[in-house]
């Protein structure tokens, strides 16, 4: 994790993500956020409706794979370019009290099946919090399209252990702000 008042430039983003690369997870449960959560870890599953049909679908699909859910002006997320694959280094980055929060995480997998598509990326050493989280965008039996958050997570830090019910919010924040910056995203296509 790194702090600073400003916010990080593309130079130190990649710095970063260089330090980060050899770092460990965070955790031991690494692709749980695809099957049943672990225990001692907050559970959170939200989804939202983007719309219907095979193409809005396939936009959604382009949208996830290029970070478009990460709210602007607050948070983003860093992959030097890359696209979410297996083992893709990823800085997720926020501002937070006036202070920009760099946090390292890797892609532990990514989904590409006909009717749901997504990744997810988990924790490294590095990281304030300690989890995983899943981005998805699924087109159901009745067409419907939908966006999904999974998450298991826990404050790693002590800061974020010290302000815990205001990392709680923060997490429903950026829920909440992520459907709408993937509803935004396919409105404009």
């Amino acid at each position: 994790m790194r702090v600073s008042f400003r916010r990080p430039t593309p130079a130190q983003l990649t710095a970063f993500l260089e330090k980060s690369g050899g770092l460990p997870f965070s955790y031991s449960q690494t692709g749980a956020s695809a099957g049943e959560f672990p225990d001692g870890f907050d559970h959170d599953v939200n989804a939202v409706y983007l719309g219907e049909g095979e193409d809005l679908f396939r936009r959604a699909k382009d949208a996830l794979f290029n970070w478009v859910m990460f709210p602007p002006g607050w948070t983003f997320a860093w992959s030097n370019g890359r696209l979410p694959e297996k083992g893709t280094p990823v800085a997720v980055v926020f501002r937070l009290f006036g202070l920009w929060w760099l946090n390292g995480a890797r892609v532990v997998y990514r989904i590409d099946a006909p009717a749901k598509a997504g990744f997810a990326y988990g924790t490294l050493a590095n990281h304030i919090e300690c989890g995983e989280e899943q981005f998805a965008v699924e087109l159901r039996p009745d067409g419907s399209v939908w966006y999904t958050l999974k998450a298991f997570s826990r404050p790693r830090f002590l800061p974020a252990r010290m302000i815990y019910p205001v990392a709680r919010r923060f997490q429903r924040r950026f829920v909440r702000h992520s459907f709408l910056a993937m509803k935004k995203a396919l409105a404009h296509e």
